[in-house]
Formats: C-alpha cells, sequence, structure tokens
C-alpha cells in the first residue's frame, strides 16, 4: 500500500509511469523527511536527481527495479556525462546510492547495483606552477648568511629541486641524505620509500645547512630530524607554509602553497623534456608506478634525467654524454 504523501515535504516531479518506481521514491522521501528530518532543500536534491535517474530507466525499458542493473547504471552515468558537470554526477550517484540501499534495507530490492559502483570523482586542480624565473626568485628570497635563512634556503631548494612534499621535507633524517651522492631516502605516502636525487645547487645548501647551521638548533629533543626550529624541535606543517607565504608575498608571487613548489619541479622537467615514468617515480606517485618500474630504473638513470632537465640541477652535460 502506498505512503501517504506528507505535506510537509517536496513531492516528487510527475512522470514516472511506473508505480512500483513511484512508490518507492515516496517512501524513501517519507523517510528521509520523518526518521532523518532533512531540509526541504535536500529533499528535493534527492527527490530531482532520483526522479530523472528513474525516468531514465523507464526510457530503457525498466518498469521495476529487477531492471535497474549494474549495466543500466553504467549506461546512465555515461549519458550524464555529456550533460551534467563533475560535482553534479557526483552529487547524483551518492542519491542513487543511498536509495537503493534504503530499498535493500526494505528488501524492495534483493540486489544494490550501486554496491562498490566506481562512479564519477570531482576532479582534483592541479594549483598553477611557477615559472623558471619565479621560482629562482622565491628560493633565493631568504639570506643564507643568517641562521634561519640559511635553513629556509636549504628548505626551499630541496622541496623544489627534488619535488618533495612538506611531510617528506620536514620528516627528513640524518640516515636519509646521502651527500656523496647527491640522493635522498624519501618516505613517502603509506610509508614507501623511494630515492629522490638532489641537485648540485640543493645539494650545496643541504651540506652548508648540516655544517653551519642545524649544530646551533640541535637539542635533546632534535634527534636526527634535519630541519628545526629555533628551540631544535619539529618544524611543523602550518609553518612552513605561513613562512613559503611570507617569501612569497614579500616578492609579490601571490598565494603560492608547498605543492606549488612540487608542481613547479614536475611540470619543469615536463617541459624540458624528461621522461614521464622517471618523474612519476621521483614524485612518488605510487598509483601510476608500480614496483617493477622502480626496480628497472636505478639512481643512476635517475640523476642523470635530474641533471639532463631540471633548470637548477647544475647542467653536467659532459658527464651526460659519457655515460651515454
Amino acid at each position: 500500500m502506498k505512503r501517504p504523501l506528507n505535506p510537509g515535504r517536496p513531492v516528487p516531479s510527475p512522470g514516472l509511469a511506473s508505480p512500483a518506481f513511484e512508490n518507492a521514491l515516496d517512501l524513501y522521501l517519507g523517510h528521509l523527511h520523518v526518521e532523518r528530518q532533512l531540509s526541504g532543500h535536500t529533499l528535493a536534491a534527492y527527490g530531482r536527481d532520483l526522479t530523472a535517474f528513474l525516468a531514465w530507466l523507464e526510457k530503457a525499458g525498466a518498469r521495476d527495479f529487477t531492471g535497474a542493473s549494474r549495466d543500466r547504471l553504467t549506461a546512465y552515468f555515461l549519458d550524464l556525462a555529456d550533460r551534467l558537470a563533475p560535482r553534479s554526477r557526483a552529487r547524483a550517484l551518492s542519491s542513487i546510492r543511498a536509495f537503493f540501499r534504503f530499498l535493500e534495507a526494505e528488501k524492495i530490492m534483493e540486489r544494490n547495483p550501486a554496491h562498490n559502483f566506481d562512479g564519477p570523482r570531482p576532479p582534483r586542480s592541479l594549483p598553477k606552477a611557477l615559472g623558471p624565473e619565479e621560482v629562482r626568485r622565491l628560493v633565493e628570497a631568504p639570506d643564507p648568511e643568517s641562521l634561519l635563512g640559511l635553513r629556509d634556503r636549504a628548505m626551499f631548494e630541496l622541496m623544489y629541486g627534488s619535488g618533495l612534499r612538506v611531510s617528506e621535507l620536514l620528516d627528513l633524517t640524518l640516515g636519509r641524505v646521502n651527500l656523496p651522492e647527491a640522493f635522498l631516502k624519501v618516505l613517502g605516502k603509506g610509508g614507501k620509500e623511494r630515492l629522490a636525487p638532489m641537485g648540485e645547487i640543493s645539494a650545496g645548501f643541504l651540506a652548508r645547512y648540516l655544517k653551519e647551521g642545524r649544530p646551533r638548533l640541535v637539542s635533546p629533543a632534535s634527534r636526527s630530524r634535519i630541519f628545526l626550529n629555533r628551540r631544535g624541535g619539529r618544524l611543523s606543517r602550518q609553518y612552513f607554509w605561513r613562512l613559503l607565504g611570507r617569501y612569497a608575498g614579500r616578492l609579490g608571487l601571490g598565494n603560492v602553497t608547498p605543492h606549488v613548489l612540487r608542481h613547479s619541479f614536475a611540470t619543469h622537467l615536463v617541459e624540458g623534456g624528461a621522461d614521464l615514468r622517471a618523474v612519476q617515480m621521483m614524485l612518488g606517485h605510487s598509483s601510476l608506478v608500480t614496483t617493477e618500474i622502480y626496480l628497472k630504473a636505478g639512481p643512476e638513470r635517475l640523476s642523470r634525467v635530474h641533471r639532463g632537465h631540471h633548470p637548477r640541477a647544475g647542467l653536467d652535460k659532459k658527464a651526460d654524454e659519457k655515460e651515454a
């Protein structure tokens, strides 16, 4: 028996020919209104999304929920891709998932076709990369003749020179630095370790900071961490964001975040003709690079790509030609 419509909530748009669809939608909206007490605006959004989907199912030949297959769900979102923005498609999927879960719990559907359905996700927007000259001005802004200026210069050079995430930079320890071979052992997301080459400039400033700067900041709380605050403790991510922002603001570069430097690192390598797989490895993108690729590309090859294409690597073309 169809549940009476509650006058305090929106009625789904007319046009559904299937009593099964109309009754199920009415039951679900009543549940959202009475039991979950959602706002009228939210209920209206659910009603629009679900009415559009059920109307599409009817046009596809379905008359009840046995026709709501996973294949049809996929076809529906392929159709939406031509008409709706990614965020709107993601919202529609969220509405349909919740609707089907409710119908499954109410025994109206035997199987939920949206279970583990990989629907559209809002695209991640990349920050704008700085130009090589803008990066040069930014990383050279700290005064290396002062204690904290030397620390800041070493951090900025290393972050841009090796494409590090801010957490990877601040978590660096002495045992993860190989200055003679100009390499870092970086502990990235998910505890995955990778090798990150250093250019001559960043390696030089890191060596100078370790010799002249860090010994003046170190304290019993420092342990083996490389970059320290005034009290010898660990630098926080928030502090680094503010620090980078202050330097960028003085130069009129606008809102520069740590990821802008990392994105600039990758952009400048690719624009310089670097191999994409090697760049992906240097960035530590686990979703794009397999373990096999890590094993195939050794430190020598990564160093060659980095030296040949990074603006601040201290280009060593004679060495490249000799190794080739």
